[in-house]
Order: structure tokens, then C-alpha cells, then sequence
């Protein structure tokens, strides 16, 4: 599994060698001195302080619609909607970032020319925003399966990939950090079998009277979980870890009577709730290099992407949402919010004007049905006190509202979540 390299890493291991060899020399000078007289006790080690991080979430839109052109978008400084999303997140300024529908390339090329030509400029009059740290692995959109996944009668294309897409990497995922990513210990699912989850909502085909069978057997031992992956970045915060839980369910829709996308996005969220959960129920998961398991009892997480589900309304499961919102171990007490949102649900109306879902909690803005939805989250664990929340999504009044009306950049609006992660002595 390819793994960037930091940048700035060979500068930090210099650093932290020079400190070591001063350190030695320091010692070697001490032994040579005169005894003299013995040195007071070391005070007891101090709590270290505790750090304010701001997560966020973007579904950015930036796939392209073949295979080498987001390179070619982002070679030069000059890219329209990469750098309005780069001037959103600017505005901002996470500490820590998923980017949904970010193509993957082989060899971390597009993060790097996304940070150097977009993120390291100012946009606008916004501030450069630096990260050190970036990972991105391989998905499994576009990836195909040599099957007939939808039932067609003909294998090939979009629909017969793993996950949906024209071709390998597209609408792939990007993590974006201030802090150091642990890359040795990253965990990907790209390749958990969805027959592997107890219980799974396998679509049925309802021109059969057998149940779940909308995939032959010999199919379901190559069917994939994950429409992209499911990644776990430890990222280090100060002396604490905290994992980055990051996805991109399928949309719950686009399918037919079988429902096969809608009940794939249903266990694709179920994924994160079992993985943080109790060790019994986490016991079926294997990540990619076969080591089983989900999270460590008692360790920090934030919960982050595109879920594409709203909770009341909209086309998913019922109940797809609530696996993580009222899941025992997540805090799920702050809902961020936005003026935006509110205004374009009244100006657009039509569906929006029937959703139960507040307007204020909308993080897309989609065209009808389904109208506009809470579809991106930042949901960290109990531990993580939470101490603001937003959805960049600016009503008309604001000078940045052009960085939020209708589908430009994106369809989708940044979420951010301001937590404390408590230092450790």
C-alpha cells in the first residue's frame, strides 16, 4: 500500500539528530567534569497542555472526468474551481482535512501539486495554509471487477467497477494534516468483502423469491465493501493520537428495486460504528494487510466524509445516519450549522420546503429531488470536548458567498468541527 512520505521529513529527522548528538555531548561533557555537588531531583514530569484541533470535511468535486486530467488541472496556479476550493479551506483553516472527490494519483502527485500551486498561495486575499502532512492511498472506484455487478447481461464499465467510476482513482479521497500522520500505522479497507459483515444488507433481487441474491455466490466472495475505502489515519497531537476515520459512502441511490447502492451506503456508515465499538463487534473486521479488529477501547477518533445521508430525509436507509449519530462512543452534541443553508432552502423551496431535517444543518446543495441535505460530518469520540462547530455555507449578505452559491466549487460545503484533545503527562 503506497504511503507519501511527509514533506519536511528528512528536515525533522536532521533536527530531531541534532538534538540527540547534542544531548550526547552534553553527557560526555558532564562525565569529564569534576564531581561536584549532587544535583537537586528532577521535578515530577508536567500535564501537557491540552490542543484546540479544527477538523473539516470537503467534498471538493475535484475529479475529473478522465484518467491524468486533475494533474494537468492542478500544474499550473491557475485552475478557476480548484482555487476557490483552495481559498474555502484558506478561510478556514483546518488543522486536519479530508477532501472527498480528490482522484488519486500513483505517487501522491496531485497532493503535491494541489499544496504548492493552490493551498500555498493566497487566494483572494485569503492566507496560504501549510501542510506538512498528506496521505492517499489507492480506492476502489473505477477499479474493475470482470463482473456483471449490475445485472446488465454485459460485463464492463462504470457499473461493473468495484465502486462506481470510468476509470481507477476517480472521486478518490485526500488527508490534508498540520500534524504528523503515523503512516506505519494507517489501516485501509479497500479490499473488505462485503459478505464479511454479520449481518449485512445484501440486495435482493425481487424478480426471485430467494432473499439477498442480487449477487451469485461466486460474486459475493469478490464484492467489495467499500465504495472507495475506509482509511484510519493516526495523526499525533501533541503526545496523543488521534484517528482519523475517514470514508465516502455510495450515494443511496441510482439502483433499481434492488437497492443495492442504498443498502451498500447503509453498511458502509455501519462499517465506523462497528470499528468503534466494542471488540466482540468489531472482531470481523480485517484491514487490507490482514490484521483483524477495529479500534482500541478508549482511544480518540473523529468520524469524517461524505456519508450521503441525511438523517430524516433524502433516499438512504432510515437509520443509516443514526449508526454514528447516537452510536454510545461518538459526540454527537454539537450539530454545526449555517446561515447559508437556511437562506438557500427558502430561495430554492420546492422539496426543501418538506424536509424534517432543519435547513440550518444542510451541508449540500443538490438539485430536485433529493433538494438540499446533511450529507458531510465531523463526529469525534466522547473524549473530545467539542467547542464550535460550522458549515461554510454564507448567506447572499456575505462578500464569500461566492465561494457557496449553487454547485460551484462544489455541490457540497465544508464542515468544520473545533476540538480540545486533552495532553497527557
Amino acid at each position: 500500500m503506497p504511503r507519501p512520505t511527509p514533506r519536511r521529513a528528512v528536515a525533522a529527522t536532521l533536527t530531531a539528530t541534532a538534538l540527540a548528538a547534542a544531548t550526547v555531548a552534553a553527557a560526555s561533557s558532564s562525565t569529564a567534569a569534576p564531581a561536584g555537588p549532587a544535583a537537586p531531583a528532577a521535578p515530577a514530569a508536567a500535564q501537557a497542555p491540552d490542543r484546540t484541533l479544527r477538523v473539516a470535511t470537503f467534498n471538493a468535486s475535484l475529479n475529473r472526468t478522465a484518467a491524468g486530467q486533475l494533474v494537468r488541472d492542478l500544474s499550473t496556479p491557475d485552475n478557476a474551481q480548484a482555487r476557490a476550493v483552495a481559498e474555502v479551506i484558506q478561510r478556514t483553516n483546518p488543522d486536519l482535512l479530508l477532501v472527498n472527490e480528490f482522484d488519486w494519483v500513483e505517487g501522491g502527485v496531485a497532493l503535491d501539486l494541489f499544496r504548492d500551486n493552490y493551498l500555498e498561495r493566497g487566494q483572494n486575499g485569503a492566507d496560504p495554509v501549510q501542510y506538512p502532512y498528506a496521505f492517499a492511498a489507492p480506492v476502489n472506484t473505477g477499479v474493475p471487477s470482470g463482473l456483471d455487478l449490475d445485472n446488465s447481461g454485459t460485463v464492463g464499465g462504470p457499473n461493473d467497477a468495484f465502486g462506481f467510476g470510468f476509470y481507477p482513482g476517480q472521486y478518490g479521497m485526500a488527508v490534508f494534516s498540520k500534524h504528523p500522520i503515523d503512516t506505519d500505522a494507517v489501516r485501509t479497507f479497500q479490499h473488505l468483502l462485503w459478505k464479511d459483515m454479520p449481518g449485512a444488507l445484501l440486495p435482493d433481487d425481487p424478480a426471485t423469491a430467494a432473499q439477498a441474491d442480487w449477487y451469485s455466490p461466486a460474486e459475493l466472495e469478490q464484492v467489495r465493501l467499500s465504495s472507495k475505502s475506509h482509511w484510519d489515519v493516526p495523526v499525533e497531537v501533541g503526545n496523543r493520537t488521534v484517528h482519523f476515520l475517514v470514508s465516502h459512502p455510495t450515494p443511496p441511490v441510482f439502483d433499481g428495486l434492488e437497492d443495492r447502492n442504498g443498502t451498500r451506503n447503509h453498511d458502509e456508515i455501519r462499517l465506523w460504528a462497528d470499528y468503534v465499538g466494542s471488540p466482540r463487534g468489531s472482531a470481523w473486521i480485517t484491514d487490507d494487510e490482514g490484521v483483524g479488529g477495529g479500534l482500541a477501547p478508549g482511544a480518540s477518533f473523529v468520524i469524517a466524509g461524505d456519508q450521503n445521508s441525511d438523517p430524516r430525509d433524502g433516499d438512504s436507509i432510515p437509520g443509516s445516519a443514526q449508526l454514528l449519530l447516537d452510536h454510545p462512543r461518538v459526540n454527537a452534541g454539537s450539530t454545526p450549522t449555517s446561515e447559508g443553508a437556511v437562506e438557500a432552502s427558502a430561495v430554492q423551496g420546492g422539496v426543501n420546503l418538506t424536509h424534517l431535517s432543519p435547513a440550518a444543518q444542510d451541508t449540500a446543495d443538490f438539485s430536485e429531488p433529493p433538494g438540499n441535505l446533511r450529507a458531510d460530518y465531523v463526529l469525534p469520540s466522547r473524549d473530545l470536548r467539542i467547542l464550535g462547530s460550522a458549515v461554510f455555507w454564507k448567506p447572499s449578505s456575505d462578500p464569500l458567498s461566492r465561494l457557496t452559491t449553487g454547485f460551484f466549487p462544489s455541490d457540497h460545503r465544508l464542515v468544520h468541527l473545533d476540538v480540545r484533545v486533552p495532553g497527557r503527562p
